[in-house]
C-alpha cells in the first residue's frame, strides 16, 4: 500500500493493468475503472480468487487419454501448455453432443488471447500467469479436429505416446482409399517401374516431410512450439503463404471428400446388389469377361469399352418386373450417389464431429481386412507374370510405361501426411525419436503399398484376362456377389461414412475460420460450403467415377505445395538467412521443386 501513497504501482500490478479491464466482467468492473493503484490491487486481489477457479465444467463419463487419431494428450506440467488455448465452441463431451463450456470458459478464451497480443511470441514476460489457467485437473488440450481431451500429466510439455504408437499412429493416418488405387497404378507404370517409383516416391515425400518437420527449428528468436506449417509459410511468406497453403489444404480435403463419395456410392451399390440378390434368391451373371473358377476375377473396363444391351443376365422362378424395377433404381451412378445426400448432408452440418471420430478404429481394421484378402485370393490365383521391357502383348503390359505419372500423382498423395506431421509427432514422448519414428512409419507405409500392389498385380489372372483390366478400384475386378469383398465393402463403406463428416469438420475449420474468424459463423454459411462440398462429390460419381483420375489430380495439386515447393522453398531461405547455403544445397532442391511441378504438369497431359 505504501507504493499506492508514493504514487508508483507495485511491479505485478502494473504489468496486470492493462488487462483488468477484461477482468471486469466478473466482479471488477467498478475496480478496472479507476485510475489509482488502490483500486488496482483490490481487483487484482477480488479477480484473482474468483479467476483461479476452474472454468470448464467436467461432464460425467469415462475421459479416455486417446484423442482422435489415437492422440494421447498427458502433460505431467499443465503450466507447459501455456497460453491456454480453447475454442469454446469446440469441446463437447465425449457422451453427447451437449458442449461443456460456459461463458466463462469463453471469457477466458479471450483473455488469454488477450494475452498473447500484448507482446511477441518470444517475450516471455507477459506469458498467462498461474491464476489465470484452470486447476491442473480441469485443463483440457484443443485437438486439431476439434475436440477437448483431458490432460493428466507433462513433462516438459511432451506428450506420452511411445515410440510404437507414433510409428502406428502415422501408418494408421497415412493409410487411405489410395491403397486401392495402387495396383492399377503399377499397371499403367509397369511392373518393374511401378515398383521402383512406389520406393522413390516414398524416400523424396519423406525427405521434404523431414523438412516440414525440422522448419520450425531453423525460425531463430521465436517461440514456434505451438506452431504448424501453416504458421512457418506466413512467416517467410507472409499472407500469400497463409492463403495459398489454406488453398492447397483445402485441394486435398475436398479431393479426399469426393473420392470418398465415390467410393461410397460404389460400395453402397454392390452391398444392396448382393443384399437384394441374396433376400431373393436371384443368381445374376454379369455379362463381362472373368475366370470361370471359384475365386471368379471380373474385367469391367471391357464392358465399359463396348457395353452390351443389357447389363446382367438372371436365372430365377418367377416374375422378373421387380429385379427390373430395383435395377431401375439402384444405379451405380445415376441414384445411388444421390441417395447419400440424405444420410451425410445433415452430418456434416453438426458443429462437432467427435461422435464420429471413436471410429477412427475402423480404418486400421479395414486396411488389414484388405492385406488378408489381397493374400486370400493370390493364394488361390497363383502368381501370373511375364517380363517384357517396351512391347505388351494381349495379356500383359511392358515393364516400362510412358504413363508413369499417373503413378507418381497416386503416390504423392497416397504418403500425404504433411500438412499434420507436426501434430501427430509433437506427443511422443521421446522428441529425439521423432525424425526415426517418421522413418519406420514411412517404410511400413511403403511396404503396405508395396505388398497389396505387387500381390494384386501378379497375381492377376492373366491369361485368360489382360493385366489391362485392373480396375482403378481393385475390388471393382470381384463380382458382387463375392463373400469377401462383400465383407470389405461393408467395412470400408461404415469406415468412410464416419471418417467423411471429419474431413467435412476440417474443411469448414479451415476455410470459415480464415475467412469469418468462425469455425461456425452460421447454419446458412455451413449448410452453403456443405452442399459445395456434397455437389462435387455427386457431381463427380455421376459423370467421372475414376478414383484414380481424382487421387492422382488432387494428389499432384496438394503435393506441388505442401511436399515439394514450399518445404525445400523454406529450407533454402533459412541456410540463405544463415549463411549456410551452398550449390549443391540449392541445386538439389530446386530439382525437388521441379519434380513437383513436372508431377502436376504430367497428369494433365498423359
Amino acid at each position: 500500500m505504501r507504493a499506492a501513497r508514493s504514487g508508483r504501482c507495485p511491479a505485478r500490478v502494473s504489468a496486470l493493468a492493462p488487462v483488468l479491464p477484461v477482468f471486469a466482467g466478473r466482479g471488477g468492473a467498478g475496480a478496472a475503472g479507476q485510475n489509482n493503484c488502490l483500486n488496482l490491487e483490490e481487483a487484482f486481489s477480488s479477480n484473482m480468487e474468483e479467476d483461479a477457479k476452474p472454468l470448464l465444467i467436467p461432464v460425467g463419463g469415462d475421459e479416455s487419454n486417446y484423442g482422435i487419431m489415437n492422440i494421447q494428450f498427458n502433460p505431467e506440467d499443465f503450466k507447459c501448455k501455456r497460453p491456454f488455448h480453447v475454442e469454446p465452441t469446440n469441446i463437447v463431451s465425449m457422451n453427447d453432443d451437449v458442449q461443456r463450456v460456459t461463458d466463462e470458459a469463453s471469457a477466458m478464451n479471450k483473455r488469454i488471447h488477450y494475452y498473447s497480443r500484448l507482446a511477441s511470441p518470444a517475450d516471455r514476460a507477459l506469458i498467462a500467469p498461474d491464476h489465470v489457467l484452470p486447476a491442473p485437473d480441469e485443463i483440457y488440450v484443443y485437438s486439431p479436429l476439434g475436440t477437448a481431451f483431458k490432460i493428466d500429466s507433462c513433462t516438459d510439455g511432451y506428450g506420452k505416446n511411445s515410440s510404437i504408437v507414433t510409428i502406428f499412429m502415422i501408418w494408421n493416418t497415412m493409410m487411405g482409399t489410395s491403397i486401392l488405387s495402387i495396383p492399377w497404378g503399377i499397371k499403367q507404370a509397369g511392373f518393374t517401374s511401378g515398383i521402383i517409383l512406389i520406393l522413390l516416391m516414398g524416400i523424396l515425400t519423406l525427405y521434404c516431410c523431414y523438412r516440414v518437420v525440422k522448419s520450425r527449428k531453423m525460425i531463430p528468436l521465436i517461440d514456434t512450439s505451438n506452431w504448424e506449417f501453416p504458421d512457418v509459410c506466413k512467416y517467410y511468406f507472409g499472407s500469400f503463404g497463409q492463403w495459398s497453403s489454406l488453398l492447397f489444404s483445402m485441394v486435398s480435403l475436398v479431393g479426399a471428400m469426393v473420392v470418398y463419395w465415390v467410393l461410397m456410392s460404389n460400395f453402397l451399390f454392390n452391398t444392396g446388389k448382393f443384399i437384394y440378390n441374396f433376400v431373393h434368391d436371384i443368381n445374376v451373371t454379369e455379362i463381362v469377361p472373368g475366370t470361370n473358377e471359384t475365386n471368379k476375377v471380373i474385367c469391367p473396363g471391357a464392358a465399359r469399352d463396348n457395353p452390351p444391351q443389357n447389363g446382367s443376365v438372371t436365372s430365377f422362378s418367377g416374375n422378373n418386373t421387380g429385379f427390373e424395377l430395383f435395377e431401375e433404381w439402384w444405379d451405380k451412378s445415376r441414384t445411388v450417389p444421390f441417395y447419400l445426400i440424405a444420410v451425410l448432408l445433415p452430418l456434416l452440418n453438426l458443429k462437432s464431429p467427435s461422435f464420429f471420430a471413436k471410429f477412427n478404429v475402423l480404418g486400421t481394421v479395414s486396411v488389414v481386412y484388405l492385406v488378408f484378402l489381397v493374400t486370400v485370393k493370390a493364394a488361390h490365383l497363383g502368381i501370373h507374370l511375364e517380363y517384357n521391357w517396351f512391347t505388351e502383348n494381349e495379356f500383359f503390359v511392358p515393364e516400362f510405361r510412358i504413363r508413369f505419372p499417373q503413378l507418381t500423382g497416386v503416390l504423392t498423395l497416397a504418403f500425404f501426411i504433411h500438412n499434420c506431421i507436426i501434430t501427430l509427432l509433437q506427443n511422443n514422448r521421446n522428441q529425439e525419436n521423432n525424425v526415426r519414428d517418421l522413418s519406420v512409419a514411412y517404410f511400413l507405409v511403403g511396404l503396405t503399398y508395396l505388398y497389396v500392389g505387387v500381390i494384386i498385380f501378379a497375381s492377376f489372372p492373366s491369361p485368360p484376362l489382360s493385366k489391362e483390366c485392373i480396375e482403378q478400384n481393385f475390388l471393382d475386378n470381384f463380382p458382387s456377389n463375392d463373400i469377401m469383398s462383400f465383407v470389405a465393402r461393408i467395412f470400408l463403406l461404415f469406415q468412410m461414412m464416419t471418417v467423411y463428416p471429419l474431413l467435412g469438420y476440417l474443411a469448414r475449420v479451415q476455410l470459415l475460420g480464415q475467412v469469418f474468424g468462425n469455425v461456425y459463423p452460421s447454419v446458412f454459411h455451413v449448410l452453403v460450403l456443405n452442399i459445395a462440398i456434397v455437389g462435387a462429390g455427386v457431381a463427380m460419381a455421376r459423370f467421372y467415377p475414376n478414383i484414380g483420375g481424382i487421387i492422382r489430380y488432387s494428389g499432384a495439386t496438394c503435393g506441388l505445395a505442401f511436399v515439394f515447393v514450399y518445404p525445400s522453398l523454406i529450407y533454402v531461405i533459412s541456410l540463405h538467412r544463415a549463411g549456410q547455403l551452398t550449390w549443391p544445397a540449392l541445386i538439389i532442391h530446386i530439382f525437388i521443386i521441379l519434380l513437383g511441378l513436372a508431377n502436376l504438369v504430367a497428369q494433365f497431359l498423359l
